[in-house]
């Protein structure tokens, strides 16, 4: 998942060991208030079958809801798949390839609509209908899915979706077993919509919602409101707990110095964007017990275009992953106390991973320093020399400064490099689709779900790449078929035998990273700043922050 990470230095945490604040129980006192979010920009459409990043995916968390969900909860009980929609977690059958779903009753969505199965079997069809950036991955072993591939428009799901009425059941066929579909199931882009949601991209336009909020006004420009759903009656606390606050007012367009200085004069609770690293040491000395550190699994990297010059050249793109000095990177986005050096694709401490690292002055398991000569040498070799190249960078401090510095990091070894800013809420579908053109870019990849597929499979998978799409996730178009059919085999190894599968997900993670279409530089923690009013402080290893199970009376 494309993630606007909140990032920064943590010069200031070496002095002593990171406690977690005690949890508190829910208590009635405490319902309330409104909580005030701050971000540089939107996170792009509101649509959750579209939007792809952890910015719109924390706050669709106590608005939308599917068949399941992940445990609202810290640790590892965030990564649980638990009923959320359906009374109970599915009955499976026919080999692992049918699961069966009983609808709750009495649920009602925010424009009053009273749920129903007609809901659940539009919203899957819809999936494919908008061209949702993951129904050709995540969705793609539905039965009858191929055919809403070709056709989109005229996608039915036949057989692959069956609702039946008198039993108030739902069934899900797939092609084959998937070790992995309660995950994707539990996943915004599978949230069930009113049936008569239009299947297009609903952009600045709210879509009604079951959650305990809904989003009641969506500005672009300005911001967005989240408030209570006066149909909402609790039917599950660890899928969808009501919240404490009332309101949730999330404001664009301030830069994040001026973020930062809100959450200390308590006119604002929390920022999104990354700490500016001149206020660091500040925070650190005067405001600790207003910083919360919690790990990630996740990925910075520059996509490399291997359909465009010059990185249609392998040579090339060895050079640039050679070339970066991933030190630098580290400092840059806050220290090592913040993020780690890396060459490959999948993070450490996840399935699949194996330390690994090709484009270093020592190759071997880790990276070490750069090698300026071997990159030169390659970029002599690959004939590219002299060519330009633009850098696709967010308009945000820490982006800006990498592509800075990446832009340096080109010119040194013989080309001629610039760098263009463009707004968060337009970089990540811009650098999306083929007909803008962008040879490199610097973007974020974080679990949608603990499994090496969700990283090797969706960004370097021949399916996750569309031409003309804002919705095509195979950033660098990469497409290798070989490397594709040791990925599938990986995925039909994991309904058996998961460990297995991990091994060859670490050939895989080996291959691709040998390919060099897009350069690992990092893999970040992550650095909330609060205001003083805030209470309750949960991270969900799932979809970070909880924002509604948070007070501020």
């Amino acid at each position: 998942m494309k993630k606007l990470l909140l990032a920064a230095s943590a010069a200031a945490l070496l002095a002593g060991a990171w406690l977690a604040p005690a949890q508190a129980e829910y208590l009635k006192e405490h319902r309330g208030g409104t909580i005030r979010l701050l971000a540089r920009s939107a996170a792009g459409t509101l649509d959750p079958h579209i939007n792809y990043t952890d910015q719109g995916w924390q706050m669709y968390q106590p608005v939308y809801d599917g068949l399941v969900t992940f445990r609202k909860a810290e640790g590892k009980d965030g990564f649980s798949v638990v009923a959320d929609l359906a009374e109970a977690l599915p009955v499976v059958s026919n080999d692992g390839k049918t699961f069966t779903f009983k609808l709750r009753k009495g649920i009602k969505f925010s424009n009053g609509q009273e749920l129903g199965l007609k809901d659940v079997v539009a919203s899957f069809q819809r999936i494919f209908k908008v061209s949702g950036p993951t129904s050709g991955t995540f969705y793609a072993g539905i039965v009858g899915a191929d055919k809403c591939l070709a056709d989109t428009k005229s996608c039915t799901l036949e057989g692959g979706i069956v609702a039946d009425e008198a039993a108030g059941t739902i069934t899900l066929n797939l092609v084959k077993p998937d070790a992995e579909i309660l995950y994707k199931l539990a996943l915004p882009h599978a949230v069930i919509l009113p049936a008569d949601t239009p299947t297009e991209d609903m952009g600045s336009k709210p879509i009604p919602s079951t959650g305990p909020y809904m989003i009641s006004a969506f500005d672009p420009n300005k911001g967005m409101t989240v408030s209570r759903n006066p149909n909402f009656k609790q039917w599950s606390e660890e899928a969808q707990p009501d919240g404490y606050p009332d309101v949730v007012q999330y404001d664009f367009g301030l830069s994040e110095e001026a973020a930062v200085t809100a959450i200390q004069n308590g006119e604002a609770d929390w920022m999104f964007d990354a700490l500016p690293s001149d206020r660091l040491g500040e925070l650190g000395s005067k405001s600790m017990d207003q910083l919360h550190i919690s790990p990630l699994s996740a990925w910075w990297y520059a996509s490399l275009n291997t359909r465009m010059a010059p990185f249609d050249n392998e040579k090339a793109r060895q050079a640039v992953a050679f070339a970066v000095d991933r030190n630098t990177l580290v400092k840059l986005f806050g220290g090592k106390v913040l993020a780690s050096p890396v060459c490959q694709v999948l993070p450490p401490d996840f399935p699949g991973h194996e330390d690994y690292c090709p484009f270093t002055k020592d190759p071997g398991a880790k990276w070490s320093a750069p090698d300026l000569d071997k990159a030169k040498q390659l970029v002599e070799d690959s004939g590219t020399k002299g060519q330009k190249v633009t850098i696709i960078v967010e308009d945000t401090a820490i982006s800006r400064s990498i592509g800075v510095y990446l832009q340096s990091v080109l010119t040194s070894i013989g080309y001629v490099a610039d760098v263009k800013p463009i707004s968060s809420n337009l970089q990540f579908t811009y650098i999306q689709n083929t007909n803008n053109k962008v040879q490199m870019s610097v973007t974020q990849w974080y679990k949608d779900y603990p499994a090496a597929s969700d990283f090797l499979n969706i960004l370097f998978s021949c399916a996750s790449y569309r031409e003309g799409s804002d919705a095509s996730i195979n950033i660098s178009g990469f497409c290798d078929k070989d490397i594709d059919a040791k990925m599938q085999k990986a995925l039909d190894l994991g309904v058996t035998d998961q460990k297995a599968a991990d091994k060859l997900w670490a050939e895989v993670d080996r291959q691709v990273t040998d390919k060099a279409a897009a350069v690992g530089l990092f893999t970040p923690k992550r650095l909330d700043f609060v205001s003083k009013r805030i209470g309750n402080f949960k991270f969900n290893p799932q979809f970070n922050w909880i924002v509604t199970q948070s007070w501020v009376q």
